[in-house]
Order: C-alpha cells, then structure tokens, then sequence
C-alpha cells in the first residue's frame, strides 16, 4: 500500500527508516522536496558530497545501483543513494526483467544498514512483480496531494518566495492548476515578481491570478469539457486548435480534463440543482466550480462519463510511448469523445 509523503516525513523525524523508499509520481517539486527532506535527515551538510549519489537506472543499471549501496561510504556513517528512472525496467525484455528482480530481491534480503536506497519512479504498474516486489520490501511514497493541501502548500510556497496570497486566490490557483506543485511554483514565482513593491504590495490577489495565470487554466477546461458533453466535435476542434497554437501541451489537457471527468462523475452523485456552495465541500471545488461541474456532469449519463475517461486514459497511455503524434491523438481523442458510439459501447459492456 502506498503512503502518503507525510509519512515519509514522520519516519524521517523518528530516525526509523526503511531499508529502501520509493518515490512515485511524476512532479518534480514534490520529488525535490522528498529528496530535500530525506538528504537533510540522513547526512550531515560537510559529507554529502561523499555520501549522496544519484544514479540512473536507465543507463548505470541495477548492478550498479545495488554495488554502490552495498559499499560503505566514505567520511560518513550512512548514505542516501537516489536511483531515478525505474520505470524502465517494465519497458525490459523478461529476461533482464527477472534479473533485475533477482538482484533487487537479493539486496532486500540483506540491505546495507549504513544505506538508504532510494527509488524513483514517475508511475509504475501494479499488476507487475517489480511493484510487488517494492511493495513488499520498501516504503512507496506517493507525491500527490489534495485539494485543500495544495492550496496550503500554494500559500506556503508564496512565503518562501517573499510574498503573501490570499486564501481564495491559493484555492483558485490550485484549482486551475490540478493541484500540480511543480506548475504551481512556476507560477508562483512570477505572481511573487509581480506584486513586489513598487508596483504591489507583496499580496497576491484572486484578480492577480486570474489574469496572470493564462496557461492551463481551469475555466478553459471546462469550456472544453462543455464543448464535449454537448457533442459539438466541430467547435471543440476549433478549440483544441487554438489551445495548441497558444503552447498548450497536449499532455496537460488530456491530465486536465481527466481531473474534470472525474470531478464531473462525482458531481453526478448529487442533485441536478445542488446550488454551488453546497456541492463545494463534497467536491472539494470552490462554490463556482461546483456549480458548473453540477450543471454539466447531468447532461450526460455516468456510462458516457465513465467511457470518457477510459478514452483519456488510453491518450494519456499514448502521450507516454516512444513516438506519438500529439496532435492527431488530441484529434482522435476529441472524435472520440464527442461521438454517442462511446456512450452506447460502455452501456453494452
């Protein structure tokens, strides 16, 4: 069962580590926090340079990973040995797959007590015995967070950066940006930039967000999404278009909408007229948001909602092999999920 990183941070605290952590998820901010932490906590400042590596699965390889966290350090008692990239041992042949796992399997067996391995992996699949092995042998930390946290961390990361943001403008911002640290930083860092004095007071502002954070924002999703459930493939295409020429990343939409369906199917579980302010809580959306997510998830039938995500799903599954065309799986995606075939295909299953 993954944990949550508040747990890797209390076993931090403790002093009571495991034999191996791993890092799953894809953001960077969180990772680098994670690693922050766990750096902080394992080895003092004057030896890190000594008794910190990072090293890549990919091109060092297991052999060598396990080598260097079965050597003791130098100048230090124990050492944190960062192993990135280890979802690449799904994309292996089943021979160097299962050799691989006889020699993580052999380190667990006996890990070195002066080291602590770290994997790092940006999504791994359950179903394989490399994630049963992890599973069962190490700490899998999962970096993500909730709503309400992320508009927490939002608040603290502008005080980092030097200024204060407003409560509903932290909610907004996470909102908008699908709870995501990494995006959220960036944006963070030119909102701070933004209202330093002269030219502000330090306080970030709703209105400043709004009309700063141009990229990604939320409300352009749902003028997608509602595009989509009204089946209007024409205008969504024309859309989809300009959401592209302005640099939208076609990854990003396709992570952005899937928030949006499911967000739209939980919706569906309340009254068609649920007023904004009561879907909020149960949404974990602001009272607008909830509003439209309300409005929109009761045009169209759960088996419609569910079928479109399965369709984003697999887009996303596509952005993430080697050679995809983006544009014409954004294209197709959009058929897709505009056609009523999907609908009527799900309800048959």
């Amino acid at each position: 069962m993954a944990a949550p990183a508040d747990k890797l941070m209390a076993a931090l605290r403790a002093g009571k580590l495991p034999a191996a952590v791993v890092l799953l998820g894809g953001d960077s901010y969180l990772r680098e926090l994670c690693r922050n932490k766990i750096v902080e906590a394992c080895v003092p400042e004057g030896v890190r340079d000594w008794a910190v590596a990072r090293i890549s699965a990919r091109e060092a390889g297991w052999d060598e990973i396990v080598g260097r966290a079965s050597t003791m350090p130098m100048l230090a008692e124990r050492q944190v040995i960062f192993a990135d990239g280890a979802e690449s041992v799904e994309r292996l042949g089943e021979d160097a797959r299962d050799e691989i796992l006889e020699t993580l399997a052999a380190y667990f067996d006996s890990p070195a007590p002066f080291t602590l391995l770290v994997i790092e992996a940006s999504a791994l699949d359950r179903r394989q015995t490399f994630f049963k092995l992890l599973n069962d042998r190490a700490l899998i930390v999962e970096l993500s967070i909730g709503g309400e946290s992320a508009a927490t961390l939002a608040a603290q990361m502008a005080r980092d950066l030097g200024a204060e943001i407003d409560a509903n403008a932290a909610a907004l911002l996470a909102e908008i940006l699908n709870g995501e640290p990494a995006r959220m930083h960036v944006e963070l860092e030119k909102l701070a930039a933004f209202v330093q004095p002269p030219r502000g007071s330090g306080r970030i502002t709703q209105q400043d967000v709004q009309e700063l954070v141009v990229a990604a924002r939320r409300n352009t999703v749902w003028q997608l999404a509602d595009m989509l459930v009204s089946r209007n493939r024409n205008e969504a295409l024309r859309f989809l278009d300009n959401l592209l020429r302005e640099g939208e990343e076609p990854a990003g939409i396709v992570g952005a909408l899937a928030w949006t369906y499911r967000k739209l199917i939980e919706a569906r579980e309340l009254p068609a007229h649920t007023p904004g302010y009561q879907a909020a809580r149960p949404l974990q959306m602001r009272p607008e948001s909830a509003e439209m997510a309300v409005r929109q998830s009761h045009r169209v039938s759960k088996a419609e909602l569910l079928a479109g995500l399965a369709a984003l799903a697999e887009a996303d599954s596509a952005f993430k092999s080697r050679n995809p065309n983006p544009r014409a799986t954004m294209e197709f995606l959009i058929a897709r999920l505009t056609s009523p075939a999907t609908a009527k295909a799900s309800s048959a299953r």
